[in-house]
């Protein structure tokens, strides 16, 4: 038995609508759209003071704008077309070494140095501050070296360029501080923050903080691709503008090789280049990086994460792709304005996700600076030495970085003249001598606090050295070891995971449960 709407007798029927006849995707983001702008808007009305909330609220529409492409993208399922990608042609990549030598310096004038400062020392150990404080050589921080480069560039050329650091909200207290000690230095340094996004409920699609003054940990910097909002909302690229200020060198603040090249700024301004950005040769370490490709005849460029993954190990492939991005761009602030005051920034949206403190699926949105390359006019890359490029991401790089094969001179390490190879060599510290590590300290701890050869000591104190050992391990070494340091425990279970699983038992993050049981 069927049911039926009643109709009246001579009127006919409404016809029914299908379920295929529903675009229900576009309606989902209609709706999802729709309660993020209302959640967002009561936000930024809680705000009182005026400065924070119009600062807050331009933060908030380049969020929804953002937003508003993800949900439309996903929607329409849009993907890369893997077929239509094609390498750049040699002459959209020169070689830095067929740059002529130059020694004019008037370009100098017109220069400003950006380094991206919002990232902390996490992953260095360094908890909650910011990562271009941490000692990299002879006592000083990376922050020390880009200061002392600038300083020095002023001094030989006698000209003033100003040093700019663009802070996170997780970055700016602590850097504000820090730079205090170069108040006497030949250097003007400037400050300003990215943009504060609301982190999203994976499956609500709503804004996890609850109002602008909520926790830290709900909110995140929305990539270095901000930094084109963030210097326009900031007020700082008028003020440059202004000042007769036309270049601007952006790189990471831990790329320890990326400083004022004057061969490279006089290629962006002989090519009328608007955007140009460094890549160096890739190499198996580097396969994951991103790189310049030319899709549909503008050059775009391609992060692994936007890679089908049928293609990932095409994306791999060094001979289909020789170079990778370095982050390290050269930009014309004048045509940056032209584009933010038209036609705007719409940039490759990269999903990040994440779980929060809680334990609830987040999603973060975020974008890459080198995607603005496509947005600008005689854009391209050059193909730099490796020498250039020189980042510290781990604290197994710092074993290079403080060896004698590099010296410091103004700030800048000079790669030692003896060395035969001009590549870099890598060291990595795999996560099984982390764990060893790890172990070693805490037997070492509990043999000499129970050592009758150290001296008498109360039974009573073994257990706080012990546990005063534990925190201190912890603390330094157990995000990255799974705080797998205890033998007792987990040699038994690494022994067995060795004879019976071999080396692919024993190549599992955790080295705790065999890889292949993971599975």
């Amino acid at each position: 038995m069927s049911l039926s709407v009643p109709v009246a007798p001579g009127v006919k029927a409404s016809r029914t609508r299908g379920a295929s006849a529903i675009d229900f995707k576009s309606a989902t983001t209609g709706v999802a759209a729709k309660a993020m702008r209302n959640e967002l808007n009561d936000m930024v009305a809680a705000v009182k003071d005026p400065i924070q909330k119009r600062v807050f609220d331009l933060e908030m529409q380049s969020f929804f704008s953002l937003f508003s492409r993800y949900l439309s993208e996903k929607a329409k399922h849009q993907v890369i077309d893997w077929e239509k990608i094609q390498p750049l042609a040699p002459e959209m990549v020169p070689s830095y070494s067929d740059l002529p030598d130059t020694q004019d310096t008037e370009i100098l004038k017109e220069l400003v140095v950006l380094k991206l400062n919002g990232g902390l020392g996490t992953t260095m150990g360094l908890s909650g501050s910011p990562k271009s404080a941490i000692e990299v050589r002879d006592g000083m921080t990376f922050l020390d070296l880009s200061v002392r480069q600038i300083e020095h560039l002023n001094e030989v050329h006698k000209t003033n360029v100003p040093f700019i650091l663009m802070n996170s909200f997780n970055t700016d207290d602590e850097t504000q501080r820090i730079i205090q000690k170069y108040a006497n230095h030949n250097i003007q340094i400037l400050t300003f923050n990215q943009s504060r996004y609301p982190r999203v409920g994976k499956e609500s699609l709503l804004p996890i903080p609850r109002s602008a003054t909520s926790d830290k940990s709900q909110w995140y910097p929305p990539g270095h691709g901000d930094i084109f909002d963030a210097i326009g909302n900031s007020g700082l690229l008028d003020k440059l503008l202004e000042a007769g200020k036309r270049y601007m060198f952006v790189s990471n603040v831990d790329n320890l090789g990326a400083d004022v090249d004057l061969k490279i700024l006089k290629h962006l301004v002989d090519s009328q280049c608007e955007f140009l950005a460094e890549l160096t040769d890739k190499t198996k370490a580097d396969v994951k990086g991103g790189t310049l490709i030319n899709y549909e005849g503008t050059v775009r460029l391609l992060e692994i994460a936007q890679v089908p993954s049928e293609h990932v190990e095409d994306f791999k492939s060094i001979r289909k792709f020789k170079y990778f991005n370095t982050n390290s761009i050269y930009i014309d602030l004048v045509a940056l304005k032209r584009v933010m005051d038209t036609e705007g920034m719409e940039l490759d949206i990269i999903i990040n996700n994440k779980i929060a403190d809680d334990g609830t699926p987040v999603i973060q949105l975020e974008t890459a600076m080198g995607a603005a390359i496509k947005h600008f006019k005689n854009a391209h890359g050059i193909n730099v030495p490796r020498s250039r490029f020189l980042p510290v991401k781990a604290c197994s790089d710092l074993l290079l970085i403080t060896s004698d094969l590099y010296s410091l001179e103004h700030g800048k390490l000079v790669m030692n003249p003896l060395r035969m190879f001009a590549q870099t060599p890598v060291v990595k510290l795999g996560d099984t001598f982390k764990k060893f590590l790890a172990t070693i300290f805490l037997v070492l701890t509990v043999f000499a606090a129970t050592d009758r050869n150290n001296g008498p000591s109360s039974p009573g104190l073994v257990p706080v050295a012990v546990f005063f050992a534990m925190v201190g391990i912890t603390a330094v070494m157990g995000a990255q070891t799974s705080f797998a340091m205890n033998p007792a425990r987990d040699l038994g279970p690494r022994m067995m995971s060795a004879i019976f699983y071999g080396r692919e038992g024993r190549l599992d993050p955790c080295y705790r449960t065999p890889a292949r049981l993971k599975r």
